[in-house]
Formats: structure tokens, sequence, C-alpha cells
């Protein structure tokens, strides 16, 4: 059987064409042209909306949405001034000067016309490359793309035409390739592509396929002009007018931003960083198997982070607007890489060629996982729907107030603020425990979005629920989706407006921060006793201003203190205090019985074998001495290996040594894996018996603490759990002195007079009885129990007591965890070894390279007030100048003798040689 043979209309053939000026560059328009459906100079809007719509093939509603598009994309093609578009709407659209026109991307797209109309074939191959042979409808084999094989050729051309090509040209794209796929594709849904040889006629012989040739020979001739023709145009005036806040809002949706006002600039899309290509990813070896590291990356807390089923989630569409094409899903994992999120496969259990793509090298020789000490089964995992890392489907959800069985809830795991990547020219390399380069609020800010879409905007739900119910659902069913997705928005609305007042007053925390702190509390103390219906609690709210950087958790099951402010002792109620924070369900309703209070989702079987993966066997009886869970990354010189930035330069090490143990020790302590470093300062070393920082009875490390005044650096992470105060119900009873002091024997914890305590009491109790009602629900043995607890109790730090401390960590790893100081304020260690004073104020950050020279990015000392589209600036400075809150530079500065009235100054100057020397050195930790 042969394929479709691509053709013109009866009686013409290549000698009879018409000419097509070269000014006119669309390739479906010149062979409209060509083929005499429609006139090479000025077309009348009407009659370029109808052949074009009746090329689609698409009926009712879809076919007058891709006129619609049609029209408004014509009405701006010749120019945006008003006369220009008056002009436009009034006469027609001018074929034959539309090269250099706004939608004419000079050079950054296929480039397979030229500004002369030649047709470069080499291009043509080059597209064919991306694509792959595929059955056509008629049995027949041929080279075509799928959409998303046309979106790597587009982000490919994208990608090559760095130094020339403007944001707006990737947007300018989706108008050009998706188009003809809508038009001229073959097959249904995903499987549809664009013939290559179609689209080589199409350049070529400017010659359109059969089928689109029948669909225009059935095109009915256009009706009379009405003689009310300035009615007519008054309607289509008021229609371009429309059209042109819908080419506003769809083609420069975050200038537009700019220029609303706040409430109304809220309903369009937050702006997104472009993903730039990835030629080659790499998971480093840290001792985990590739098992049990895509268990970590999809096991679930037990927290229904976002506002809807997990069915939903998956269904729910991007909130974005398309002229030609409807939008993606919102678990694409392409969108939601543009929030910062790592690519993950479906399973790991396929071929290695399939992890590969993903950075998996298959299996390794890393050790098993041992079993739980309290004897617990964690859960399974699954990731059917392609999510990236840190996302989770959270299977067998009761309510843990109503005891009523619940659909399946998606949230967010610990890999999703603690796995982390760089990018280096094109190449991912990806780390666990690392700290994560992903902006949950615009995620939190999209995900809102999709839900208000998908209630108001036409064709949106239909398709949803086609999605979530399948092609044919009954009436009744359809509508009960439509009620509950309607009362999900509205409850999140309220919400938003509650919360808005507070949040305005937010400090920025952008790409690779968050507040964890106040958003755990704003979450326990209003969200959770809102839900379960407790009224007035909108005080305990708190703006989020004391945003850090994510840290890395790699060692961390090892130190007594966690925290960037030290301030938690007890791994469970640090591990179950975080899944409460990203909405693990939980029951503080006062109409419960109190046996039913603290019933929750956490999953408390899976936070206890993540911390057996990051604890690993103890690391005295290792030979050498050494931490053998999660290890921390080491520097990758061995993926570039012809590329100079990343040799370890030997002699540059040699000196670096020497300066850590002059100066870094001691906070830091000696280097954790170093045994050149042992050797020539055995009295310095991680692991001498001498160290008094180890508790040889657990064995347990106790980090240096320094005063937060000491250190000079922002104390604002350090302060929420030292000033903020939170009311609590009263049928709660929270006792902190009985609770904290006689149950965990905790010294110095005061009886408040009232409901209100410090957050840190209050805290620190709601994520025990979490705990404990778990343990109860569960019928833990009082011997598992005391496995679980551990050595460690849930108390609150003394030292913080008179003022608050920042911990000091080892620095194993720390190549990898830029930006720089708890608060993620100094974008590399190259900065944060000069004097604090002379720090950038300002730097973006997104989905930009990583700088092995400077370790972390490449900032200069005015900073980059400039950001690309999409990236987040971080800003130590309010444009009056004032500082913004959580988001100092200062502190941990080398310039000079530390003494009385020198805060923040921690040691000598450096030489510039010098601090090439100890970053040559912190690469190797």
């Amino acid at each position: 059987m042969q394929d479709e043979r691509i053709g013109s209309p009866a009686g013409t053939d290549a000698t009879r064409r018409i000419p097509v000026s070269p000014n006119n560059p669309c390739p479906f328009l010149r062979a409209l042209v060509a083929e005499g459906y429609v006139g090479g100079h000025i077309v009348p809007l009407p009659t370029l909306t109808r052949t074009i719509e009746a090329a689609t093939g698409e009926g009712g509603l879809k076919k007058r949405l891709a006129g619609l598009e049609i029209f408004l994309v014509a009405l701006i093609a010749n120019g945006l001034g008003p006369l220009r578009l008056l002009r436009s709407w009034w006469s027609g659209a001018q074929l034959d000067a539309l090269r250099d026109g706004p939608l004419d991307k000079h050079g950054v797209g296929s480039r397979i016309l030229d500004a002369k109309a030649q047709v470069d074939d080499a291009e043509i191959v080059r597209l064919a490359g991306f694509g792959r042979d595929r059955v056509s409808p008629t049995g027949e084999t041929e080279r075509g793309l799928t959409s998303e094989e046309i979106t790597s050729f587009m982000n490919a051309n994208f990608e090559r035409a760095k130094g020339f090509r403007r944001p707006i040209d990737r947007w300018l794209m989706n108008g050009e390739w998706p188009v003809l796929l809508n038009i001229m594709g073959k097959g249904e849904g995903e499987q549809r592509y664009l013939s290559v040889a179609e689209v080589r006629a199409l350049f070529v012989e400017r010659r359109l396929p059969d089928r689109i040739v029948a669909r225009l020979a059935a095109l009915p001739a256009p009706a009379p002009r009405s003689i009310i023709r300035l009615a007519g145009k008054l309607a289509l005036w008021a229609m371009a007018l429309v059209a042109l806040v819908y080419v506003a809002i769809v083609g420069f949706p975050h200038q537009l931003q700019k220029v609303l006002p706040g409430t109304l600039a809220q309903l369009l899309p937050p702006p997104l960083p472009t993903v730039p290509p990835v030629t080659e990813a790499h998971w480093l070896d840290q001792n985990w198997s590739t098992e049990d590291r895509h268990w970590f990356h999809h096991a679930s807390q037990g927290t229904a982070t976002f506002a809807v089923p997990y069915d939903w989630f998956v269904a729910l569409e991007q909130p974005v607007f398309y002229f030609f094409s409807r939008p993606g899903l919102l678990r694409d994992s392409g969108y939601l890489e543009r929030f910062g999120f790592i690519p993950s496969p479906k399973s790991v259990n396929t071929d290695e060629a399939s992890l590969r793509r993903f950075g998996y090298s298959g299996s390794s020789n890393a050790p098993a996982i041992p079993e739980s000490a309290a004897h617990l089964r964690p859960t399974p995992v699954e990731n059917l729907a392609g999510l990236p890392v840190g996302f989770a489907r959270l299977a067998g959800v009761t309510n843990p107030i109503t005891g009523k069985p619940e659909p399946d809830k998606i949230g967010l795991t610990c890999a999703a603020c603690h796995a982390g990547s760089i990018r280096y020219k094109g190449v991912s390399v990806r780390f666990d425990g690392g700290p994560a380069n992903v902006d949950l609020l615009k995620l939190e800010q999209a995900t809102a979005l999709s839900i208000l879409y998908t209630v108001y905007l036409p064709g949106r739900f239909q398709r949803f629920a086609t999605r979530v119910l399948g092609p044919d659902p009954d009436k009744a069913t359809y509508n009960q989706l439509k009620r509950d997705l309607a009362a999900t928005w509205a409850s999140l609305f309220r919400q938003i407006k509650i919360q808005e007042k507070v949040f305005a007053n937010d400090t920025l925390e952008g790409f690779g921060r968050l507040d964890a702190l106040n958003r755990i509390g704003n979450q326990v103390f209003y969200t959770d006793l809102d839900i379960s219906g407790l009224e007035g609690y909108k005080k305990n709210l708190h703006a989020r201003d004391a945003p850090v950087s994510f840290p890395p958790i790699w060692s961390v099951p090892w130190f007594w203190w966690a925290q960037y402010d030290a301030s938690i002792e007890q791994p469970l109620i640090r591990n179950a205090g975080e899944a409460l924070g990203v909405f693990a369900l939980v029951n503080l309703s006062p109409n419960s019985p109190p046996g039913d209070l603290f019933r929750s989702s956490v999953a408390l079987e899976n936070l206890d074998r993540i911390e057996t993966m990051l604890r690993g066997p103890n690391p005295f009886e290792q030979n050498p001495k050494g931490f053998a869970g999660l290890k921390s990354p080491k520097w990758p010189s061995q993926i570039f290996q012809n590329d100079p930035a990343w040799k370890i330069n030997a002699t540059r090490v040699a000196k670096g040594r020497a300066i850590y143990a002059e100066i870094c020790v001691e906070c830091h302590l000696g280097p954790v894996s170093d045994p050149e470093f042992d050797s020539q300062f055995p009295d310095k070393s991680f692991w001498s018996p001498k160290e008094t920082h180890w508790d040889p009875n657990g064995p347990v490390l106790s980090p240096v603490q320094k005063s937060v005044a000491g250190m000079g650096t922002d104390p604002a992470q350090a302060n929420v759990l030292k000033l903020r105060k939170v009311d609590v119900p009263a049928f709660l009873d929270m006792q902190p002195a009985r609770e904290l002091g006689k149950v965990w024997g905790c010294p110095n914890i005061p009886a408040p007079s009232s409901t209100e305590m410090p957050f840190v009491y209050a805290l620190m109790i709601a994520v025990d009885r979490t705990n404990r009602k778990w343990m109860d629900d569960h019928n833990i043995s009082d011997a598992d129990r005391a496995a679980l607890w551990g050595k460690r109790g849930n108390c609150p730090n003394p030292t913080n007591a008179e003022q608050p401390h920042y911990r000091a960590r080892p620095l194993n790893g720390v190549w990898a965890t830029a930006p720089y100081l708890h608060n993620g304020s100094v974008p590399s260690l190259y900065w944060m070894l000069k004097p604090a004073a002379e720090r950038p104020k300002q730097f973006c950050m997104g989905l930009r390279d990583f700088d092995p020279e400077q370790v972390g990015y490449r900032v200069v000392a005015e900073g980059e007030p400039a950001c690309l589209p999409g990236e987040t600036l971080f800003s130590a400075l309010k444009a009056d100048g004032l500082p913004v809150p959580g988001n100092s530079t200062l502190g941990h500065s080398l310039e000079g003798t530390p003494g009385p009235g020198k805060a923040g100054v921690i040691g000598r100057m450096l030489t510039e040689e010098e601090r090439y020397d100890l970053i040559e050195y912190l690469k190797t930790l």
C-alpha cells in the first residue's frame, strides 16, 4: 500500500505554481499562496482565518478556538504599533511583508529557510535526526517527529542560537512547529507525528499533503458581505481589543505582570526559566545502590503537600496559554524541571540505556540497607507517572479526623529538598543529600492557578474530567467532580486571601532556599488547626522572612544537634516535624476523642528507613574510620577529563591543606576522609581519640557552635525558635514543663501562664505526640519504641537559652553546597573567602551553570540585577537601600585577627593565591 501522495489541487504542477515573495517566511502560508488558496499580498483576516481553520480539519469549538488563535497571530504579524494593528484589522495581513516582523526569529529557529527563501537541505536532514521511523496510518514506514521530539528540536535550536537569541524566540517557536504538527500531523494523541517527507515537500516544493488539499477543496464559498458593514467593523474592533489582551496574556505574560495590579498579576503564571538541554546526566556514587536511591527519591513521608488528590494532580494542565496548542500537563517532567526538579525514571527495573538517560549507571556494589532496628517495613514505591525526584504517591489514606478512607494523595519527599545537582556545559551532575535547587513557592502558585484555570477556562475541565474519569463518564459523576474541584479552589482561595497580608512581608525564597521553620509553624499552628475546624488562630501565621539554603544531610545522623541553629537533638522529632511541615495530615480536632488526637498520615516506617540509609554503620568500626551511610559526593573531575577547569592541582591542594589546618579546623574540625591531613596534623584529626567533640557512648559528634553575634551572620533563622510564639488550643493541654521537663528530663523548662508559649516548645510537643500516637496505632512494643527513639532526648539546646547559635558542620562535600552561609547569600567559595564587605549584594538563581574555578556561581562584585526570565534575584538590600530581612551577606569574614569589637571576623586576610589554594583543597573533601 502506498503512502499518501503529497500533491496540490487538480490541474496544477510545480511549473505552474504562483510565485511567492521571499519576505513571506512561513512555509505553510507559502504553500497556500503557491497553490492559489490565498493571495500573496494583503489577505483579509477572515479569509486567512477560515482557510487555515479548514486546513486543520477540526470542527465545532476546536475549530473556532483555532480560528481565534490564527486571527490574533495574523493581527500582530506585521507590527505591534497602533496604526499597524488598525491597518491589519481593517485590510488584512500583508503576507509579503512578514519578514522582520514581530514573529520573525531572525535565524533562531530551524534555519531551513534563509532570508532569500532558499531551502537548506542539510537542516531538513538535521530535523529528521530528532525523529524516529513511524508507521503511517496507511501502513508505510516513514520518518516523523512527535510533540516531545519537536520540543527537543526546538530546544536545540534555541540553544545553538546562544548569543543572539531573545527570550521571546523560544515562545515564538510554539507558533511554528507545534502548529504544523496540529495541522499536518498523522496519528492521534501522544503518537501523533509530523512527517519529514511532508515537511520537505512543504518547504522545497511548496506542496500540501492530499488530505489538506481535500479539506481546502471542501471549503465553502464565503458568505456575501452584510450591508451593515459598519456594525460588523465595530464588532471586529471589539474583537480586536479582546484579541490584543489575549495576545498580551499569551505572548507577554511576565511583562504584563509587571504593570498589572497585584491581584490581577497573581492570575498569570509565574515566570519560569528555560531548561537548558542536557547532553549527559550522572548520579555520583555515594554508597547507595540504584534501587535504594530511587526508593529515597519517591518514598512518601506520609504527606499530602498539594491541595488535590494524586489522580487530579496528574490530570491537571499547566497554567499557561498558547496560541496554537493545548497546555501540557502539570506533572510533565519537562515542565517541573523548570522549577528546579530533577527528572526521574518510572522504574529502575529497566535496561541500562534507559537508566543512563536519567544519569543512573545501573546497580552498584553498594551495601544493603540494614533492617529497621524496630522491625518496621518501609512501603514500596512506584513512579508510574514519571514524576521528577521528590514526588511521592501516598496510598491507602485514611482521614485522621473522620477515620474515613480518602483518595491517594501526592506529596513531596525528603529528596525534594535534599537531592542536588549542578549543570556545566550541557552536563548534569546529580547527588543525593545535597541542597536542591527548587523553587517551591512558584510550584505552589502554579498548582493553585492550574486548579483555577481548570475550573473557569473553557475546555479545560472537560479534558481534566476525561483524564480522571475516562472518556464517557456518567453525568452525575462528571458533575460531582466539577463541584469537588470548585470546592477545592474555593477552599484554597480562602486560605490565600487570609494569608496574603501576612505573606506580603515575606522575604523572597527563590531557587534553592526555603523558610522551613516558619513554614512548619504556619502549617501546624494555623493550617492544621483550621482544617480541624478551629478558628481564631490566624495570629499564629508568621511572615516567611528567614529563608535558608537547603542543608546537606550526609553525615547528619551522627551529629548531636541538627538544623543550622543547632535546635533539634532527637532524629525522630526532626524527621516527623519536617513531614508535618509539608502537610502530613494530622488530627487536631476539638470534636475528636482525646485518644484520637495527633493521629496522622506520617509514614514513620519510611522516615526510620531514610534515617538508617543516611546513617549507616558505626563510623568507628570502619577501617579506616569513616562515615559509611550516604557518603558526601566527590569532586567529579572524572566526568570532565578533558576540561582543565575540573582538574585537581596537587600543589595547590598541599598548600590549601596547611591553610585549612590553620584557619578552618577550629570550627569545622579536621576533614573526615583525608589520611594525609591526619598524618601531618594528628592532633587535629577528626577521628583522633583525643578529639573532645565525640561522645564515645553514642558515638555522636557534638559539632562546634558559635554565637550568631560572634559570627556576624544573619540572625533571622536562629531567632525563629528563639523569639516566635504561638497560641495553642486549651483542649490540647500542652504543658512544656510536664512533657519536656518531666517526661524527657529537659532542664529549665518554664510553665507558661497561658496557652501562648514559645514556638519551639509547642512544636516539640506536637511532633512528640504525633510520633507516640503512630506507635500506639501500630502496636509498637516497648523495646521497638526504645530502638526508634534511640538515646537522644527531645530537649531544646541549652546553648541557645541566652543567645542563639549556629552550628558549624564538617566540610565534606562542601563543593556541592553553593550558595554559601546558612541563608544562601554568598554565591561561591571564592566570595566566602573574601572579606564580607566585598561580597556581591545581588545575584541570580535558577538553572544556571556551575563554575568549577570559584566553586559555585561566578558573580561579579557589583552583582547581577538583570536576571534572565524566570530566574530569582537574591538581594541583600531593598530598592531604598535598607537591608532585606534574612538576607545579610555579612559574617564569617576572613579579614584580620578575631577579637573583641570585631564581630564576624574569623581569621586573617588571605592573599588571592591562598584563596585559590584553599578552594582547591576544599574541592577534595
